[in-house]
């Protein structure tokens, strides 16, 4: 059999690692860097770009380069986040059949699991290329906020190129197994993870080999790229208010803008000031060139981005609260994610747990190295025996009357996780029941995200509220959804169906 790798398949990098006799490897790619950007173009001759080749052409050819795809795995083309990103990306956004998102790529549609499986494809290969031999078999890591939808269009994408994607872990849990096998420790870990796209914080009681998760909580609309955007936005509109000259309808400049927006962020990490020059970016209508032209200090940066900041905050409060833990009694705090190395966001964590956080993990390679781990947990020869609690990130329940939610599984229930309804007739001669299933934290399904529409059918027909039914949610250890139903009278399995439907 070949060798499961680990993959960490990020909103804006991804990485991969493997356990090689007792140690862990990132895998290289050529010249030596262990990231490979999450991008995916067509150039003007059709050709396919993915990784490092395609952000290289990415500022002449924004139009048709896509980035940040992970954003919108698993959404409604209708959602509140589709609708931002339109404003942020110059790739095309259109409605897909299955109530998805298509991108027009190069005048072809492409899916979202089409694009993620592109991806893994190249890490794919770059492994095989390292390890001379087949990769077939994945561990593929999520943010712990993802939903089952979400965690479905992974499987998906791994199928989609017969990359069997063994088990989908989430990213924290990933990152403290990173922190702590082998080390037999006994001790209460805080996870904040602010990476490129998404934010997640988990609160994990490690045991020696067992990894449990107490409550988790996350935005997978929050991470590093917003920090750029606010950047961005501060100098369009310096840029308007000197020249009277809107640069965002501009691909190029917009392109140009944003590249440099991320290097002067990262630069502002280690210095206190840092120029922001973007030469001839624009003409005046005289035909005149316009350069932008101004120093970014660390404070102004601190400024624009507080009330990201604040946002993480808000949410790791939640979670702390959920698992009923005070800051005081927290052993290590770990820091995860790119975004993680802005001064101000250790400072504002330094304030709250009193201490600084831990050097004991990589912030961009601690995921890729526990899903790893985790690969070589599985594999059949192994000796490394893990277990690994979790917990659902939101609850899933299903609509009742009126629209009301009706939570089967709670926020942060563990999982493997099985639990049964009972549910019965409404009218008579009534032979199927249908039942619409959501998973979100809001009372109301309106504000929850569909994951489908089930149909129980071959009910014997009676009279309203005779014919029972026994429905059992079985939510597996990956946090992915399956029902199935009984007639309890006669103990026979009932047909199910499964919509995701368009709305």
């Amino acid at each position: 059999m070949s060798k499961i790798i680990g993959i960490d398949l990020g909103t804006t990098n991804c990485c991969a690692a493997i356990v090689e006799g007792s140690a862990v490897k990132l895998i290289p790619y050529k010249g030596g860097e262990f990231i490979i950007p999450s991008i995916f173009a067509i150039d003007d001759k059709g050709n396919e770009l993915i990784g490092h080749e395609a952000k290289r052409q990415w500022q002449l050819n924004p139009r048709n380069t896509v980035y940040a795809a992970k954003r919108l795995v698993g959404r409604s083309f209708s959602s509140d986040v589709v609708e931002l990103m339109k404003k942020t990306v110059a790739y095309e956004l259109k409605p897909g059949e299955r109530n998805d998102v298509v991108l027009d790529v190069g005048h072809k549609n492409f899916r979202l699991a089409e694009i993620s499986a592109k991806i893994l494809n190249k890490i794919r290969v770059v492994a095989q290329d390292y390890l001379g031999e087949k990769v077939t078999r994945a561990v593929v890591t999520v943010p712990a906020y993802f939903t089952d939808r979400q965690r479905q269009a992974v499987k998906d994408a791994g199928k989609m190129i017969q990359l069997e994607v063994v088990r989908i872990i989430n990213e924290p849990t990933a990152a403290a197994l990173a922190y702590g096998i082998g080390k037999n420790l006994h001790e209460t870990v805080v996870i904040y993870d602010l990476g490129g796209g998404t934010f997640d914080v988990s609160i994990i009681e490690i045991r020696d080999r067992v990894f449990e998760v107490k409550a988790t909580g996350g935005d997978i609309f929050l991470g590093g790229l917003d920090f750029d955007q606010a950047m961005i936005e501060y100098v369009l509109r310096d840029f308007a208010e000197n020249h009277g000259i809107d640069l965002s309808s501009d691909p190029v400049a917009m392109q140009r803008i944003k590249d440099l927006a991320e290097r002067v962020k990262i630069d502002l990490s280690s210095r206190e000031q840092a120029p922001f020059s973007v030469p001839f970016v624009t003409m005046t209508p005289q035909g005149q060139p316009l350069n932008i032209e101004f120093t970014f200090t660390r404070a102004m940066l601190e400024e624009i981005t507080g009330d990201l900041i604040d946002r993480t905050v808000d949410i790791l409060m939640r979670v702390m609260n959920d698992a009923s833990l005070d800051p005081k009694r927290v052993d290590e705090l770990l820091l995860v994610g790119g975004q993680t190395r802005m001064p101000a966001v250790q400072k504002r964590l330094t304030e709250i747990f009193g201490k600084t956080p831990s050097k004991g993990v990589h912030p961009d390679e601690a995921v890729a190295i526990g899903a790893a781990l985790y690969a070589n947990s599985l594999e059949d020869n192994s000796n490394l025996r893990l277990q690994l609690l979790d917990v659902i990130p939101m609850a899933i329940g299903l609509e009742k009357a009126g629209g009301a939610f009706h939570t089967v599984f709670p926020r942060n229930a563990p999982i493997p996780n099985a639990r049964a309804v009972e549910a019965t007739t409404s009218y008579d001669g009534q032979t199927e029941v249908a039942m619409r299933i959501f998973q979100g934290d809001n009372p109301h399904v309106l504000h929850n995200e569909l994951l489908g529409d089930f149909l129980f059918s071959g009910l014997k027909p009676g009279p309203a509220g005779k014919a029972r039914l026994e429905i059992t949610f079985n939510v597996n250890i990956e946090g992915i959804l399956t029902m199935s139903a009984r007639d309890p009278d006669t103990g026979k399995q009932m047909k199910t169906t499964v919509r995701v439907t368009q709305h």
